[in-house]
């Protein structure tokens, strides 16, 4: 008796939790009412099974139970029984399963509008591109992957050289149009799933799968891998914003197309922040009051500024260094130049907006070309160490910005003092992080796990991977802001 209340029980509890569940669902897709359907059919199957099922083991239970003499009934068949049994069985699988079919004949059937987006999966993080001007998306082959170009793009196909990359694990998508996405992956299995969405659909290594939706509300939505992956399957995460189609547009030129990276991979680091200041010099109306030339105008001259005393308007002198020229550009009143009107305008730039001017003015003299010199091999080799870590998947389990992950933060790593798993101490330096990389389980580091694959890098990788660890020592560098980049 006790075992038939209980599944009584069962059954009573599980209906009510159904009915009673806080759980609502949310419509920012436009093909989410097929598969809530589908998905509220296939449970309300599922559940009169389930019921049913429940109900006659408290039927049996109650009997059936032994008594005191009684003998098992034996019955070899029952036709009337198993006939009943095969019928309700057979609708209820093509209850099941045909519903489903029609959904996914849906699913994959991409109206001829739809906005193409190809996902790249990777362990573990995620990357996006886009087609360019021309409405094509490039050639890609695995035998074209490498650290400056992990989608693998011909670079020989013209039609590839506009695509827009994004390598960051945040992506944009214009609300109210068509989307289809492609799914690739690099290694292993994977599955993209947007839970709003109700979208999802596995990645498998040398094929490219496909689905399409339209979003319907605006807002940002969590991407998840929704197939194990390997040890960091639970941080392979990623986010994607809907936006009106003109935020979209203004989102998706800013960023980087496959030409433009290449052309920035052939540039130094330092060429780059001061092309990218001059752009914003020339956007921002900087040039209109302050010369390059060294000519008159209503501000000072940029040429040889950098390095120079200036005699303020209180009187007293500054020595025009990096801080100066940032204090001046956030708040120009607060050290006003003799000599000069106090017009100019204070400007919210963010702090790699903020470098990028620096650069530019700094390139102008010849103080500041001279200190650039002296780091731009520096800066040069963190760079490919930074193209290197994003190929890599290193950034997928070590932050830049001490967030914890799988495994230790770049961030500040270089020169502490680690305690091993084995009670040992060492002190990060480049003979550590050069063994760490090519022989990782050697010594682990406590609280982590000994997962990390050995990579075969010839010295100059190595050696690119350290600098660009060593740049990251100190929070706010330029190198160390590459995560806040990737997830913008």
């Amino acid at each position: 008796m006790a075992i038939a209340i209980v599944l009584i029980l069962i059954v009573v509890a599980s209906v009510l939790f159904h009915f009673l569940s806080p759980w609502q669902v949310t419509p920012p897709a436009s093909n989410w009412g097929s598969i809530d359907t589908t998905l509220v059919l296939t449970l309300g199957i599922t559940g009169a099974f389930f019921v049913a099922v429940t109900l006659f083991m408290v039927v049996a239970v109650l009997r059936y139970r032994h008594k005191a003499g009684r003998r098992a009934d034996y019955q070899p068949e029952n036709k009337k029984l198993e006939g009943w049994l095969v019928v309700i069985t057979t609708l209820g699988i093509v209850g099941m399963l045909a519903p489903g079919l029609v959904v996914y004949d849906d699913f994959v059937r991409v109206p001829k509008t739809a906005h193409v987006l190809e996902v790249l999966a990777q362990q573990w993080q995620w990357a996006f591109r886009f087609p360019g001007a021309d409405g094509q998306l490039g050639r890609t082959d695995i035998r074209f992957v490498d650290a400056l170009n992990p989608f693998g793009l011909d670079r020989d196909d013209p039609a590839g050289q506009d695509d827009v990359l994004v390598k960051g694990n945040q992506v944009h998508l214009p609300l109210g149009r068509p989307v289809k996405v492609l799914l690739r992956s690099k290694d292993v299995l994977h599955n993209f799933y947007i839970p709003q969405i109700r979208s999802k659909m596995d990645m498998v290594p040398g094929m490219v799968s496909h689905f399409w939706f339209t979003p319907t509300e605006a807002g940002e939505y969590e991407i998840l891998c929704a197939e194990f992956c390997g040890v960091g399957h639970y941080n392979m995460r990623g986010h994607m914003r809907v936006q009106t189609p003109e935020a979209f547009a203004r989102w998706l030129g800013a960023q980087p197309t496959f030409a433009q990276t290449l052309a920035a991979a052939a540039r130094p680091g330092r060429d780059q922040l001061v092309e990218k200041g001059r752009q914003l010099a020339a956007d921002s109306g900087c040039q209109a009051c302050h010369s390059q030339d060294g000519s008159a105008s209503l501000g000072p001259s940029w040429k040889d500024l950098f390095g120079r005393t200036e005699r303020l308007a209180d009187g007293s002198s500054v020595q025009v260094d990096e801080a100066y020229l940032k204090e001046s550009i956030l708040a120009p009143k607060a050290k006003l130049v003799e000599g000069y009107p106090p017009v100019m305008v204070a400007y919210s730039f963010n702090e790699d907006e903020l470098d990028a001017l620096v650069a530019l003015i700094k390139s102008l003299s010849a103080e500041g070309r001279k200190g650039a010199a002296a780091n731009d091999a520096t800066a040069d080799l963190a760079a490919k160490g930074r193209q290197l870590a994003e190929s890599l998947g290193c950034l997928a389990c070590h932050s830049v910005d001490g967030s914890p992950r799988v495994g230790p933060s770049w961030q500040g790593l270089y020169g502490k003092t680690e305690i091993l798993t084995d009670g040992g101490q060492v002190k990060v330096d480049e003979a550590y992080l050069k063994a760490s990389i090519l022989n990782p389980n050697s010594q682990v580091v406590k609280g982590y796990a000994a997962i990390m694959p050995a990579f075969s890098l010839d010295d100059e990788d190595v050696n690119a991977l350290i600098a660009f660890i060593k740049s990251t020592a100190n929070a706010g560098t330029d190198a160390g802001k590459v995560e806040s980049e990737e997830v913008q």
